[in-house]
């Protein structure tokens, strides 16, 4: 059975930094597609960054430069490290994953709620400005 699970959240000030983790279990993540998605009160959820079985990646526009995605093939974890955080950096995080052959970073990425099989309970940030 495959179980996302999201830690690292928490409140920081304007400026700071947070590395969230996604633990998985059920499954080799190295092997497909996974996400990162936020969701902001009023607001829809949406991608903010992707990573494919190859290594590519994929960010929203608004986190380039200032987050990473990266991946520990042998703890089966995803990370985000995130910098320079700004109050529009705050939201609920969500890991999700594709089980799907060959899905591309940029397709997880713009993926919808439909649009990746399995999602963790997701983890609250919120910056301080």
């Amino acid at each position: 059975q495959v179980q996302l699970v999201e830690s690292g959240g928490g409140m920081v000030q304007a400026g700071g930094s947070l590395r969230l983790s996604c633990a998985a279990s059920g499954y080799t993540l190295s092997n497909y597609a996974m996400g990162w998605f936020r969701q902001a009160p009023g607001k829809e959820r949406g991608g903010v960054a992707a990573i494919d079985a190859d290594g590519h990646t994929s960010y929203a526009d608004s986190v380039k430069g200032r987050f990473t995605i990266s991946r520990d093939n042998a703890k089966n974890i995803l990370y985000l490290q995130m910098n320079s955080l700004t109050p529009e950096d705050t939201g609920m995080y969500y890991c999700a994953a594709d089980l799907a052959i060959g899905m591309t970073a940029e397709q997880a990425l713009g993926a919808d709620h439909y649009g990746m099989d399995y999602w963790g309970k997701g983890t609250l940030v919120f910056i301080s400005s």
